[in-house]
């Protein structure tokens, strides 16, 4: 009986940069770990690559003034825009309300409170309790917000996001409230700067009345000045690059991860799954952060990877199933049952109540951005091994 199962390796790579042929780059790090830490590549194998040096071997920039020029595509001179529920981030946000700041004549912030979209507190709900509020319907001022509450740091990064935000173009005020359709009380050209709930967002706001809404996702969706774009989400999944530029969410992964799966079997004779991999989908239980401020965790995966977990509770069998049982005894039983189970759906059994109900890409996209981290790890490749395996392989 083998003792390993599942293991997760971050490799590591040289620095990735524009015009770098990717591919070839990963190629090259596979044949290192396989001549110099003995790793032995095998069917059913996974690749995990981070977007961001996919997004950057392909150039794929803009520039705050490139994301100026694309709101003033949207809207019309002088407009005065709302921007609806951002999320609070230097990283994220913060670059793209420069480009829209100074597309405008004017703009106006709508903060969710006490947290936005992916958790992060501009205050608790104890502090919401505290005071009687419903965000949903209480609308706050700045200065409302500052009687209330006074000055508020993010725990984590130490900043308070309303006064940095402001700082970005003096042009920008905000207000506070979770209702999307307050911003309206200020102007009907908005932004829907929200993530995973955008579609709900600009549903809402054309209802009530709004003249003119567009999402992050419709702005740098084709190319801008010589920008780069993304087709699909446009300015989602976007990450400050330098102080005048970002890089973008990659393009054109479905083919990438073809080429790349290919020149894997090339390399090793082996059909080797292949993702690519951004924010992984997990929350934080100390902050209330769920990590997932890209549009989606995998944007693009090789086939063998759709669908999600066929699995049995291992702890239902041994102590529902098999619990009279002695240990070899139960231990051969739950072998015998688990390839039993190959091709059959396990959706609504008991034996399968309690495992993970997510797509095989979530998981693995998470597993991929937890090992390879954020930082200076240098591993944006992880090589994912026996994932597929169970306790009967």
């Amino acid at each position: 009986m083998r003792v390993i199962g599942t293991k997760a390796l971050g490799l590591r790579t040289p620095i990735i940069r524009e015009s770098d042929d990717l591919v070839s780059v990963i190629c090259q790090t596979v044949k290192d770990a396989i001549k110099h830490e003995n790793i032995v590549i095998n069917d059913g194998d996974i690749i995990g690559i981070t977007e961001a040096v996919v997004a950057r071997s392909q150039g794929n920039y803009a520039t705050i003034d490139q994301i100026s020029a694309d709101v003033q595509t949207h809207f019309k001179s002088g407009s005065h825009i709302g921007v609806v529920f951002p999320i609070l981030s230097r990283n994220r946000f913060a670059m793209l309300l420069k480009g829209i700041a100074r597309g405008a004549e004017k703009v106006t912030v709508l903060l969710s409170y006490p947290d936005d979209e992916v958790g992060n507190q501009l205050i608790s709900w104890d502090d919401i309790d505290d005071k009687n509020l419903n965000p949903y319907s209480d609308f706050l001022s700045e200065d409302e917000y500052r009687r209330l509450f006074g000055k508020t740091k993010h725990r984590f990064t130490g900043i308070d996001y309303i006064d940095y935000y402001k700082s970005l173009n003096p042009n920008i005020d905000i207000v506070l409230c979770a209702d999307p359709k307050r911003i309206l009380d200020y102007t009907d050209q908005v932004i829907a700067a929200d993530i995973h709930t955008r579609a709900r967002t600009k549903r809402a706001l054309l209802a009530a009345g709004a003249k003119k809404v567009i999402g992050l996702d419709n702005l740098l969706t084709k190319p801008v000045n010589g920008s780069g774009y993304n087709e699909l989400y446009g300015l989602l999944g976007s990450n400050k690059a330098t102080e005048d530029r970002v890089k973008l969410f990659p393009r054109d992964c479905d083919a990438f991860v073809e080429r790349m799966q290919k020149a894997l079997r090339e390399l090793s004779g082996k059909t080797v799954e292949v993702l690519v991999y951004g924010d992984g989908g997990f929350k934080d239980p100390v902050g209330g952060i769920w990590e997932l401020a890209d549009p989606v965790v995998a944007p693009a995966f090789t086939s063998g990877l759709k669908g999600t977990p066929n699995e049995l509770k291992l702890k239902f069998l041994a102590d529902n199933n098999f619990a009279d049982l002695s240990k070899e005894e139960a231990r051969k039983e739950i072998e015998k049952a688990i390839q039993a189970k190959a091709g059959v759906d396990q959706m609504g059994k008991m034996e399968s109540e309690g495992t993970t109900p997510r797509q095989l890409t979530d998981l693995l996209g998470s597993l991929c951005d937890l090992v390879s981290g954020s930082g200076d790890k240098g591993t944006p490749i992880v090589l994912i091994q026996g994932y597929f395996d169970n306790y009967a392989s």
